[in-house]
């Protein structure tokens, strides 16, 4: 897109000549796919020396050269490829809050200040020939996001190198800073943001390397790069995350700050040495998507206001079970920020810090220097506060330290890995908790998980299996007048049939009945059949509500609760 009046001066000083510009275009229009390189350059009407100096001379900026084009692509949410490929312009180097622009016409107001309100930051431009523009977004880029197909053809000279050796090591670094490794290391992770994935898998196996994304959960199969690439591929990673790469017999852990799509996104790297190369994953915390809103958890409305009113007691102890992953952190982190407040000091002890809360004190637990949970518990006792969440109960002395915490008069939110809230009690027996201490202490137990919500493109209703109700245990239930949805996947959710996840959960709140049958020791089955005559919803039963509702599918529900018993 060349500026007309650009195409004036060089006119006007003689730069081109008048009758070969007429000769090239006799009637004086000039055709839509106009180019100074390709009906002017390229036949030698102009040099490139030329054009560079006339073009700074125009537009009073300095023209590109090599390095000011990016090496890595800078991604903006709101700025397309395909916006950058009609206005002909690249993003290049970030700093001081200054992003360089190179545009192939700096008097394309429109485009700068869409850039501008896309970006809010600072411009500076520089002039770029609109053929290395082009080229640059292609290279960066590619078509709409770079094909790994490409990525690959141009890694030919890259040699097959197994990094079994101490000898290979600056080797394998200049490897990994090759522009193609740059440049498939970034697809594979920009295509993970784009697909909503929590965490990257690069696994080496004998005969293949392995790429897989988790999203809502579960793990998927993605396009992969070659076996031969793997060590290239696996060093990048590492010199992204200041790990040593001559270590590759033991695990290691480091951490990605990058800039994606406009978002400043947390990348948590471990690595571990397995008998075909080292193992990495990625755990991708884009700080932008957690939500911190208790109200849009997944919570039934009876549910959310038992455990409102738990939060909102001066002491005592709140657990959340479940698995790894079943977003007890985020739960925990909802209820902090709806009891937050200016007159209540609340401090965690976190391992790791997932994500910064304002107005809270939070601790990163670090073992190397024996700052573990129950040494930085002792501490923050004496720091007068009112609130105090605890990672995660691993262990009889954190847990002890929880509850003389609730005894002298702190709310204490901590998480436990049990398989329903019933179980916490008989857990923290076996670490050897006196029952009369849990009876006073513990308040309620949430036990939750997370279940994959139905597509809206592709969900469509059916009438459920009869023998669907006898695995649900909704006996008593017609299944004629019951309305389920099953999904068949389809390009909005990548053929998965899901988008997104929500939570269903299990509160049981420590009333004095609950309280005797701790006291009796009583097991967890005993309780949990006790809080169930209470009104307790199990796991599975609030699942079925979301069923019902078209929230997610049976099979989703099953899936997550697997373990559940009902009496």
């Amino acid at each position: 897109m060349l500026s007309p009046q650009f195409l004036d001066f060089l006119l006007d000083q003689g730069i081109i000549r008048k009758g070969a510009f007429e000769e090239a275009f006799p009637t004086g229009a000039l055709p839509a796919d106009f180019s100074l390189e390709e009906h002017f350059i390229k036949p030698g009407l102009l040099t490139q020396e030329t054009f560079r100096m006339a073009a700074e001379t125009f537009y009073g900026a300095k023209m590109a050269t090599e390095d000011d084009f990016p090496k890595e692509p800078t991604l903006y949410e709101s700025l397309s490829v395909q916006f950058m490929k009609e206005s002909k312009f690249i993003p290049g180097q970030m700093e001081d809050n200054t992003l360089t622009v190179i545009m192939a016409d700096p008097y394309d107001f429109y485009t700068l200040d869409a850039i501008r309100l896309a970006t809010k930051k600072k411009i500076r431009v520089l002039v770029g020939e609109e053929s290395k523009i082009l080229e640059a977004i292609e290279r960066s880029y590619g078509a709409g996001g770079s094909s790994m197909e490409k990525i690959i053809e141009d890694m030919e000279s890259i040699p097959d190198l197994q990094a079994e050796s101490e000898e290979n090591v600056d080797q394998l670094r200049d490897m990994a800073s090759e522009g193609p490794v740059i440049r498939l290391v970034n697809l594979i992770i920009t295509r993970a943001i784009e697909r909503r994935a929590s965490d990257i898998h690069l696994e080496p196996f004998e005969e293949n390397f392995r790429v897989r994304y988790r999203i809502d959960g579960v793990l998927h199969d993605v396009e992969s790069p070659p076996k031969r690439l793997q060590a290239a591929i696996i060093s990048r990673v590492k010199i992204m995350a200041k790990l040593n790469i001559a270590e590759r017999r033991l695990p290691q852990d480091g951490r990605i700050m990058l800039r994606v799509k406009g978002k400043e996104i947390d990348f948590r790297v471990s690595t571990v040495p397995t008998i075909h190369g080292e193992s990495i994953v990625l755990r991708i915390l884009d700080k932008s998507s957690i939500v911190l809103d208790i109200m849009k958890l997944g919570f039934a409305r009876d549910t959310l206001n038992g455990f409102q009113e738990l939060i909102q007691h001066p002491h005592g102890i709140i657990l959340v079970t479940g698995p790894t992953g079943s977003g007890k952190t985020t739960t925990l982190y909802c209820a902090l920020e709806k009891i937050n407040s200016p007159d209540k000091k609340i401090i965690t002890v976190e391992d790791p810090v997932e994500y910064q809360l304002k107005g809270i004190n939070q601790i990163q637990v670090k073992p190397a220097i024996n700052l573990t949970f129950a040494n930085a518990l002792r501490s923050i006792v004496r720091q007068d506060p009112d609130v105090i969440l605890i990672g995660e109960i691993r262990d009889s002395e954190t847990a002890e330290i929880a509850i003389h915490s609730a005894l002298t008069g702190h709310l204490v939110l901590s998480t436990l890995h049990t398989n329903d809230a019933p179980s916490a009690i008989t857990r923290l027996i076996n670490m050897g908790m006196e029952d009369y201490l849990l009876s006073s202490t513990v308040i309620g137990i949430l036990a939750q998980r997370l279940v994959r919500t139905a597509c809206p493109y592709c969900r469509e209703p059916s009438s459920p299996d009869p023998a669907v109700f006898q695995e649900m245990r909704m006996d008593g239930v017609d299944p004629a007048e019951v309305r389920v949805f099953n999904v068949r996947g389809c390009s909005q959710c990548g053929n998965t049939g899901y988008w997104g996840r929500v939570g269903i959960f299990e509160l049981l709140q420590v009333t004095e009945d609950i309280q005797k049958l701790i006291l009796e020791k009583k097991d967890a089955n005993l309780i949990k059949e006790r809080a169930r005559k209470a009104g307790m919803r199990t796991l599975r039963q609030d699942g079925w509500l979301k069923v019902r509702e078209g929230i997610t599918t049976v099979s989703e529900v099953l899936r997550v609760t697997q373990e559940e018993q009902l009496l």
